[in-house]
């Protein structure tokens, strides 16, 4: 009798996109990387106001060919206070959209004003370099003669020696 193979572990996100994947698909968000890249897409000025809720597509007429599409309205939740400045962008907004999904879906955006939920800062403040390590770049550094190149390539020193240091 033999043994079944274990399965190896797999990452998470393919195992949630079979679940996540259907409901985004009902609010017409065909492509889950249009929410998860969000912050990609838009940049993150943009991303931290504004986040999509749902792809609208107007219905297919009867003398509309099925290869022919109608452009869609992606509505975003925006935060009140962006509002504003969210529909200033729009234009923006919709060509990045269109550049990520490869073509011309989207015509137009609807905003829907809300709270957002808060987004965790996935970057962590670098700490601050040793002393010992500010010194050895500093004096590393002591020839060059412009100040403010000298500064940043003191700074840039000390965290690279400093890193190196950690690991060894």
């Amino acid at each position: 009798m033999t043994k079944p193979a274990r399965g190896l572990a797999a990452q998470l996100g393919s195992l949630l996109n079979g679940v996540v994947e259907p409901t985004l698909a009902a609010r017409g968000l065909g492509q889950m990387s249009l929410v998860t890249h969000w912050p990609e897409i838009v940049g993150a000025e943009i991303a931290r106001y504004a986040r999509p809720i749902q792809i609208r597509w107007p219905p297919r007429g009867a003398k509309r060919g099925p290869d022919e599409t109608a452009p869609a309205t992606l509505v975003l939740r925006v935060d009140g206070a962006f509002a504003l400045e969210a529909q200033h962008a729009s234009a923006i907004i919709v060509e990045r959209v269109n550049a990520h999904l490869g073509w011309r879906c989207i015509e137009k955006i609807a905003f829907r004003q809300g709270p957002l939920a808060p987004t965790k800062d996935k970057r962590r403040a670098a700490p601050a370099p040793s002393a010992e390590a500010q010194a050895r770049a500093s004096a590393l550094a002591a020839p060059i003669e412009d100040e403010e190149l000298r500064e940043a390539l003191t700074k840039l020193g000390a965290r690279a020696i400093d890193r190196a240091g950690r690991t060894r």
